[in-house]
């Protein structure tokens, strides 16, 4: 992990969120802990090679630090935030976004062992890092610095990552979701059309439909994957994008809340306080001091 770090640290100098010349790669760097921040994890690997990190599903609250990685499989709303970092040791991460159709390829030509139906699936999960695996990493951050040959070699790093994960700890979450007509992946599927339409109207009995499944089915199959109902999840798509329209665009509360899909402001501004514990004004200028005080 010392070696992850270091590579790291040598691109990551200071505190901010790094987008890479690897398209699927971004690099996290922070000197303090962070304030709890509503966000959207899809389908990648998360890893930390210093300092340690909190992420809040509904319910579950899991944690995480050097060492250890978090699968997510599914397009799902968290609250995260760091929770061990310093100047001296900084946290120090990546995010590396999957490809699912090369799972799907990776893994329908491999003989892999079928997933046991015993065995739950799950969204998110944590499991530590092997030797391998971090060798894997640690040569695919190396690259950014080797712009000449990056793109001929990240690909083949990507690929042998995705086999790695298939062949380890995380197979049977990824079996999951490739296989056809697997409850996991018609929900995931559910959940790219919630993410690509969350402006319009929901009508569940058509989205489980799209699915294959009953009403009932889909809306218990959803549940026990994402920790909410449709309607729960839609209403987080939404009020993050609104969050993010007013905050980069400087929108107004009524404007964001019409171009996401809120027919009545005052449900609008409820239903925000609701998730993000102040109205939209007030959250919106506390986030503006945040932004402003971590960059002095």
């Amino acid at each position: 992990m010392s070696g992850l770090a270091h590579a790291l640290g040598n691109f990551a100098q200071t505190d901010g969120d790094y987008a890479t010349a690897i398209p699927a790669l971004t690099l996290h760097r922070r000197s303090a802990p962070t304030e709890p921040l509503h966000c959207i994890y899809g389908l990648g690997l998360g890893v930390i090679a210093q300092g340690r990190k909190q992420v809040m599903l509904r319910e579950d609250v899991i944690d995480y630090g050097p060492g250890q990685s978090m699968l997510t499989t599914i397009d799902l709303p968290v609250v995260s935030h760091i929770t061990q970092a310093s100047v001296r040791r900084p946290f120090l991460g990546l995010l590396l976004t999957l490809d699912a159709r090369q799972i799907l390829q990776f893994a329908s030509e491999m003989e892999l062992p079928q997933p046991s139906r015993q065995r739950a699936y799950r969204p998110v999960s944590i499991e530590k890092l092997d030797e391998a695996l971090i060798d894997a990493l640690v040569r695919l951050v190396k690259l950014v610095n080797e712009p000449a040959l990056a793109p001929r070699l990240a690909p083949l790093i990507q690929q042998e990552i995705i086999i790695r994960l298939l062949t380890g700890h995380y197979g049977p979450q990824l079996q999951h979701l490739v296989a056809a007509g697997s409850p996991s992946q018609q929900i995931a599927k559910a959940v790219a059309w919630l993410k690509q339409n969350f402006t319009q109207a929901l009508h569940v009995d058509a989205l489980a439909a799209r699915t294959h499944m009953s009403p009932s089915t889909f809306r218990q199959h959803f549940r026990a994957i994402t920790g909410m109902s449709p309607l729960q999840f839609q209403k987080q798509l939404r009020l993050q994008e609104a969050r993010q329209l007013m905050l980069n665009q400087s929108l107004d509360a009524g404007n964001a809340g019409g171009l996401v899909g809120y027919e009545s402001a005052s449900q609008f501004s409820r239903e925000y306080s609701r998730l993000f514990g102040a109205p939209p004004q007030r959250d919106i200028r506390r986030m503006r001091l945040s932004q402003t005080s971590s960059t002095q």
